[in-house]
């Protein structure tokens, strides 16, 4: 891979990881645990919140794409490419709905007790695979470059 497209997919790739990691596992377990934060006050700054990083996501995504596509990419940048940006998707297209339905009835009143789902479960284990996704592909590309 040539030393810019790297240095950019890298870099790029370094700011998606920590812009998931800042939000997904320090900001929303946190803001529950802050005097006064209710249940339904929570999910809506949530909503708020992981819809911006999953548009400043979509983003990175293709920023990375644009850089792994222009830099001669091993097979493992572009596996690695590939498969960070389809757990994005999968979150997006088909975790994402369930959260937004749950949320939606939590704060239109309904009890959240009766209305568990495990797309919150789904959606955190799809944040981790993300992740180390994207620890590697972050160090795939600076190894090439």
């Amino acid at each position: 891979m040539d030393s810019t497209s790297a240095a950019v997919a890298g870099a790029v790739t370094f700011v998606w990881l920590g812009m998931v990691l800042g939000i997904s596992f320090l900001e929303a377990p946190l803001k529950f645990r802050a005097p006064g934060v209710t249940i339904p006050i929570g999910l809506g700054i949530g909503r708020i919140v992981f819809r911006a990083l999953n548009i400043a996501e979509a983003v990175l995504a293709v920023a990375v794409i644009a850089a792994v596509a222009t830099g001669g990419p091993s097979t493992a940048v572009v596996v690695l490419t590939a498969a960070a940006v389809a757990v994005l998707f999968g979150q997006l297209a088909f975790i994402r709905p369930g959260l937004n339905k749950r949320s939606n009835a939590v704060l239109a009143g309904e009890d959240p007790a009766l209305r568990r789902s495990r797309a919150h479960l789904y959606y955190v284990a799809a944040e981790i695979v993300k992740v180390l996704l994207l620890v590697a592909l972050g160090s795939a590309v600076l190894a090439a470059a």
